[in-house]
C-alpha cells in the first residue's frame, strides 16, 4: 500500500474539498484515464484494490500509472475512549480527490480491455468515475 516514507508533521486538519481539480485533470502519460466525477478521500487501500483489479484484468500487459498519492493522514481515537486527552494516532492515509482529477492511466492495451479494466477499478472506489481518452494536444476527453 502507498504511504509517505517520512512526514514532518503527522497530524493534519481535515480541510475542505471545494471546486474542481485544476491540476491533474488531463490524460498525460497513457492513452486512457479514469477521471473522478465527485470529491472524496481515497484511502491507500482503495487505491491498491483498484490497481490490483486493473492489473489482473490486463493480464500484466500494458502500462499503468497511478496519478494520486495518499499524503494526508487521518487520525482516529481508540474505541470507547473518553473525550479529551488530545488528538488520536494516525489511522490511515488518504489522497484528496476533486471532481475532474485523473486518478489512473493505462496504455499499451486495446480500448475494450482498457475500458473494462477501468470499470472494474471504478467499482473499488467510493465515487462515480468516467473513462476518458487522451486528446492529441493535451486536455481530457
Amino acid at each position: 500500500m502507498l504511504l509517505p516514507k517520512r512526514v514532518k508533521y503527522r497530524k493534519q486538519f481535515r480541510g475542505r474539498m471545494r471546486g474542481r481539480a485544476t491540476r491533474g485533470n488531463a490524460v498525460s502519460f497513457g492513452e486512457f484515464g479514469l477521471q473522478s466525477l465527485e470529491p472524496a478521500w481515497i484511502t491507500s487501500r482503495q487505491i491498491e484494490a483498484a490497481r490490483r483489479a486493473m492489473v489482473r484484468h490486463m493480464k500484466r500487459r500494458g502500462k499503468l500509472w497511478i496519478r494520486i498519492f495518499p499524503a494526508k493522514s487521518v487520525t482516529k481515537r481508540a474505541a470507547e475512549t473518553r473525550m479529551g486527552k488530545g488528538k488520536g494516532a494516525v489511522d490511515h492515509w488518504v489522497a484528496v480527490v476533486k471532481p475532474g482529477r485523473v486518478m489512473f492511466e493505462i496504455s499499451g492495451v486495446s480500448e475494450g480491455v482498457a475500458r473494462e479494466a477501468m470499470r472494474l477499478a471504478a467499482h473499488k472506489l467510493p465515487i462515480k468515475c468516467q473513462v476518458v481518452k487522451r486528446l492529441g494536444a493535451g486536455g481530457s476527453e
